[in-house]
């Protein structure tokens, strides 16, 4: 089985996830300094607005880097173009990271232009279809933070991906806030592992000081599955910290706050998808503040370059940790 690292030629088989609004590009580019694959969230960035995130990505690092696009929430002929700016405005080593599965023609072009592809997936049978295709696939269980795109736990859809691609790349998102956490989705059977709340807290993250705050204070028990914050991304569950939103989904969504992005100014609503940024004021208590139930095991904001050294012992070499731990733990 290949490891995360010899696919997409990082040092460490670390991905991070690629979560729009938090990962700028200044948290992809240190991520990947740290020999790790640092991902920027492309999210519903067009145009100029892609093109300027996308100049300070390839411009920030000379590793491999990748951009996180979102086929569902931008429909088919946006992701087209969101594709064709990445594809044209940067170098071979920008890898496309898919959150939800796109098209079989996205499929083909990214391949033809000789770039590596990341899918994040929550079913088998995506799971399975995006392998097929030559993806590294993320199987992202319900303990992950953010929006949530199955309904089976992290270990047992890597068990049953495993089972049906035994030759494919996977790797293993949700729940995982420390490298014995790594080390236990390695012997579930995953060549690498994806982390989203870790980086949230991580200093190069745009995420709001209290959105941080808030996380390095909770533990799991204070996550709850949801699907109150959907303007802007209806038809998903996510998992995220209890707010009085989420305690009360029947009060008005009237505005409680605004934010900038890309330097042009939104209006925030209760019940917005969108995460509260260190461009984002009002009542940032109130909004979707995603989170994995790896929180109880993250206590303390630091760099992401620590983040990757933290875990690099299990996950530079995951092949072969892999295969040891399997043979110690049977786990599956």
């Amino acid at each position: 089985m290949p490891s995360v690292a010899g696919v997409l030629g990082t040092d460490v088989s670390l991905l991070q996830s690629g979560m729009g609004g938090v990962a700028g590009s200044e948290l992809a580019c240190a991520v990947s300094d740290a020999g790790a694959a640092g991902c920027a969230g492309g999210y519903k960035l067009a145009g100029g607005a892609l093109s300027a995130m996308l100049a300070r990505l390839t411009s920030g690092t000379d590793r491999p880097v990748g951009v996180n696009l979102i086929p569902e929430v931008v429909g088919p002929d946006e992701l087209d173009r969101q594709v064709a700016q990445v594809l044209d405005e940067t170098p071979d080593r920008v890898h496309l990271s898919f959150f939800g599965m796109p098209h079989d023609a996205v499929f083909d072009r990214v391949t033809a232009a000789g770039r590596h592809l990341v899918v994040q997936v929550g079913t088998v049978e995506d799971g399975v279809h995006a392998a097929a295709r030559g993806a590294v696939v993320v199987a992202q269980g319900i303990e992950a933070g953010g929006h949530l795109l199955g309904t089976s736990r992290r270990d047992d859809l890597m068990g049953a991906l495993r089972a049906r691609v035994p030759d494919a790349c996977l790797v293993a998102s949700g729940g995982i806030g420390s490298p014995g956490e790594a080390a236990r989705a390695l012997a579930a059977g995953a060549d690498g592992v994806l982390l989203g709340t870790a980086f949230v807290v991580a200093h190069e993250s745009r995420a709001h000081a209290r959105f941080k705050s808030a996380v390095t204070d909770a533990d799991e028990t204070d996550t709850v599955i949801t699907d109150v914050y959907e303007i802007g991304w209806p038809g998903r569950r996510h998992r995220v910290l209890a707010t009085a939103v989420t305690a009360d989904p029947g009060q008005p969504a009237k505005f409680i706050g605004k934010t900038l992005i890309e330097g042009k100014p939104y209006l925030v609503p209760r019940f917005s998808a969108a995460v509260p940024t260190e461009a984002t004021s009002g009542r940032i208590e109130e909004m979707a503040l995603y989170c994995g139930r790896s929180c109880g095991e993250i206590s303390e904001e630091v760099s992401a370059a620590d983040v990757v050294a933290a875990f690099a012992r299990v996950l530079a070499g995951a092949e072969v940790v892999n295969t040891e731990e399997k043979a110690e733990h049977h786990v599956g």
